[in-house]
């Protein structure tokens, strides 16, 4: 389900304001830049040159002890040895990177993955109509007025940039500004790696910003994990919700179950990445179905003393 369907499902027709909406990416590192090296300066190659006489000079230095290939050696020589095949050795077997590539089960369509980080955005953004990987707003949910930020799984896999991370901070602190219950629905794919380390501190700018929604002003923040959520949300501000919710079946991870099979060479059980895994080990407060979400967002909001905006006639 796209953002836009879940918006449509959500919230009162008529109420939706969006935030944000001409925000996208670049490339803030310039990922696709070619490599050069930097020309050394006349400084680097004058110490370079001098390093180059001095360890000459040492090389060429006569030494006064006796030189270790004149003395004799009681090791047999290697080069008399016949070679034989080490059996400790690893054979020439398949890894399980191979294994991965070559397995049916597990292709996916990697069309754009080797094309440049900014035609890939061009493309998602076409092909989704989104800017980015998360719509952010303001509505009403059954007369109740909420801030919510839905993630869309099908730009990027929903992947975090620093765009992404800068329109989740602005709509928390827009909801603590004007005192607003926060929504926020995760469809997650880990972060953009073409984005390096602006990419990675969004977590912590966010969990920052969450602190201060409801730490110092006791505001109410509502997490909705839908399939799939894995990666840094998992361990940061996805699960610092004061109401954690999920839908059912859904796969919810750090890390994927291939690549903790392939890093320690051990099979992760089935379904032990559910969300109904996560509710039994208490993770989770709740699992909705979408058709009833949000008749049940409705009530928790009113049990939290969040009650419908109701226009002053006079």
């Amino acid at each position: 389900m796209s953002s836009s369907d879940r918006i449509e499902l959500s919230i009162d027709p008529g109420t939706w304001n969006p935030m944000d909406e001409d925000m996208f990416s670049l490339d803030p590192i310039e990922w696709d830049k070619p490599y050069t090296e930097d020309k050394p300066s006349t400084e680097d190659e004058y110490e370079s040159s001098t390093k180059d006489e001095y360890e000459s000079f040492i090389e060429d230095k006569p030494s006064n002890e006796p030189s270790t290939e004149d003395k004799p050696s009681n090791e047999p020589s290697t080069e008399d040895k016949p070679y034989t095949e080490d059996e400790s050795s690893p054979k020439d077997e398949p890894s399980t990177e191979d294994e991965y590539e070559s397995s049916p089960e597990d292709e996916y369509d990697s069309s754009m993955e080797d094309e440049p980080y900014i035609d890939r955005l061009d493309f998602y953004q076409e092909s989704t109509g989104l800017l980015e990987a998360i719509q952010t707003g303001t509505g009403q949910l059954n007369g109740i007025p909420v801030a919510i930020g839905i993630m869309d799984f099908q730009f990027l896999g929903g992947s975090m940039g620093s765009v992404v991370g800068e329109k989740i901070t602005r709509l928390i602190e827009y909801a603590t500004n004007k005192l607003l219950p926060l929504i926020i629905v995760y469809a997650f794919g880990g972060a953009h790696m073409q984005e390096g380390s602006l990419s990675l501190m969004q977590m912590a700018k966010i969990s920052s910003a969450l602190y201060n929604y409801q730490i110092n002003q006791k505001l109410l923040y509502v997490v909705i994990h839908t399939s799939p959520t894995t990666g840094g949300v998992t361990s940061s501000f996805g699960m610092l919700g004061d109401i954690i919710i999920a839908e059912p079946n859904a796969y919810l991870a750090f890390a994927g179950k291939r690549v903790i099979e392939q890093t320690l060479n051990k099979e992760v059980p089935e379904g032990s990445q559910s969300a109904e895994v996560f509710f039994e080990k208490g993770l989770l407060d709740s699992i909705v179905s979408q058709d009833s979400l949000k008749d049940f967002l409705s009530e928790l909001f009113e049990f939290h003393g969040c009650f419908p905006w109701i226009e002053n006639e006079n």
